[in-house]
């Protein structure tokens, strides 16, 4: 991984600066995660997950995150006369650290962001789902995310994403 210090720390003539895949090297990173899960009724259950990581480094497993916080609530379509179905509302609001924003402000790219022109503000994500049980082992979900401030930018989005998925157990 390359150190985002490292980083900004090259000469400002280095042609494609700052370039973190000129800093990489075998590093040690660290971070911290909790999650809950509860369920409150037979049918309506509750998420919340936390995470935390210094910022210090690229990320090069996932997308470019340093802090993460969520909530969540899926209810069954037990009261509707669908069992096979649930209902989804969830939230969550993911952070940069100092250093990651100073490398994305500077210019520098990640693994899904980064154009040079950071405004820096918490990317937040509200996602909605309803799963249409065709039967026991088959469903079909319909899915809605407003995502504000995409890639950290608060000059980019709002975005609505909408997707659909066919989900089949054998």
């Amino acid at each position: 991984m390359g150190s985002y210090a490292a980083a900004l720390a090259e000469p400002l003539t280095t042609p494609t600066y700052p370039d973190i895949t000129l800093v990489r090297q075998v590093r040690t990173n660290y971070g911290f995660g909790a999650n809950l899960e509860q369920a409150i009724t037979t049918d309506l259950g509750m998420f919340a997950r936390a995470s935390w990581s210094p910022g210090l480094d690229e990320i090069i497993g996932w997308t470019d995150c340093d802090e993460s916080i969520s909530v969540g609530f899926a209810l069954k379509g037990t009261a509707w006369g669908r069992a096979n179905d649930t209902i989804g509302i969830g939230g969550v609001v993911e952070g940069l650290s100092p250093e990651a924003r100073a490398y994305f402000a500077a210019g520098g790219l990640g693994i899904l962001i980064g154009d040079g022109a950071l405004n820096y503000r918490p990317e937040k994500v509200l996602e909605s789902y309803y799963s249409y049980g065709l039967n026991r082992l088959t469903s079909l979900t319909f899915d809605y995310q407003l995502i504000a401030d995409p890639g950290y930018n608060a000059d980019r989005g709002p975005v609505n994403v909408f997707s659909g998925r066919l989900h089949a157990r054998f």
